[in-house]
């Protein structure tokens, strides 16, 4: 007689001891708004519970996440002055720099900071390159790219993260940082960044949107799943040491996909469309929060992240705290 298969069933400690998709604290990475300015902590209204951070108020947050066990963040710079060239990005002086320094000074290395290199954010255009006309022209800004990563690694960055899109990027940051012989600081590249409605929170966080055209002619059609995969294979051979999906939680399949396609970890980015919904139907009283929270969060990791950038990063703590998660 043929027995059918039994789905286990028991009590809280026998279903957490055969979860397939086990995560912890240290494969969160949660995204901090820097800006200019003193006593600074400004809620970002499409953004409820996220704030933009003057240097003297960082240490603050930054503790905040460290209690929870949140140890690992990346910074994303607003400067007061934008230009065409986006210098502002690798300035000496710079906003993100700044906030390394003293990110570095009061917590050492008890903390792995992660920098987000593009230019949207300092650029008056709001484009993540520099421009010829009315488009980006990609090698002049290969070189200004590599130029802010060295920047970053110098004020005290572990790891650097080009967001960019642009062709090339991660072969010139590479080369960049080996010449200064900063042969052992990763790069976790955006490898596969889907030109996606669910940016629209960041760009109002950041002051980033472009002030003419889209970014589609060099972020990703998101009907396109063979493209996901060559974009990660070139950012492999180009020497990526993490790849990174964004958005995460409607191209899961993209990110098991990649996940099969590599040998290096790969993470998913939570973006900001995706934590402004999950408030939203919140307010609203359409979704239960933490249920929302822990179901996208363990969709990426199902799906093959052993990253995950949010920022529900703390909220998610608590969670495995409390067992819900984990």
């Amino acid at each position: 007689m043929i027995q059918r298969p039994r789905r286990l069933r028991g009590n809280a400690i026998l279903r957490k001891m055969v979860r397939e998709t086990r995560v912890d604290k240290s494969s969160l990475v949660y995204p901090i708004f820097v800006r200019e300015g003193k006593n600074i902590q400004e809620e970002i209204s499409t953004m409820p519970g996220q704030y933009r951070y003057s240097i003297d108020r960082l240490p603050y947050k930054l503790e905040s996440l460290k209690k929870a066990g949140v140890d690992s963040v990346i910074f994303f710079g607003i400067p007061d002055n934008k230009d065409e060239v986006g210098s502002g990005a690798y300035a000496e002086d710079g906003i993100v720099q700044k906030a390394l320094q003293e990110s570095r000074k009061q917590f050492g290395a008890e903390l792995y900071l992660i920098t987000d290199v593009c230019m949207c954010e300092y650029t008056s255009h709001g484009h993540c390159g520099v421009l010829c006309g009315h488009d980006v022209d990609n090698d002049p800004t290969l070189k200004l790219l590599a130029r802010t990563a060295l920047s970053h690694v110098q004020a005290g960055a572990n790891m650097v993260a080009p967001s960019d899109m642009m062709d090339g990027r991660v072969l010139a940051i590479r080369n960049e940082l080996d010449a200064h012989g900063l042969t052992n600081v990763p790069i976790m590249s955006y490898a596969v960044k889907y030109a996606s409605g669910f940016y629209g929170p960041f760009r109002d966080a950041a002051g980033s949107a472009p002030s003419f055209g889209d970014r589609k002619s060099y972020q990703m059609d998101f009907h396109n799943r063979k493209e996901g995969i060559k974009e990660a294979l070139t950012d492999v051979e180009e020497g990526a040491d993490i790849l990174m999906v964004k958005p995460a939680l409607a191209y899961q399949d993209i990110i098991r996909e990649v996940v099969e396609q590599v040998e290096i970890p790969v993470a998913a980015y939570s973006v900001s469309g995706e934590y402004a919904m999950v408030k939203a139907g919140t307010k609203l009283g359409y979704v239960e929060e933490e249920r929302m929270i822990a179901e996208m969060a363990i969709g990426a990791y199902r799906a093959g992240a052993s990253i995950y950038l949010t920022y529900f990063a703390e909220e998610l703590a608590r969670l495995m705290d409390a067992g819900v998660i984990g």
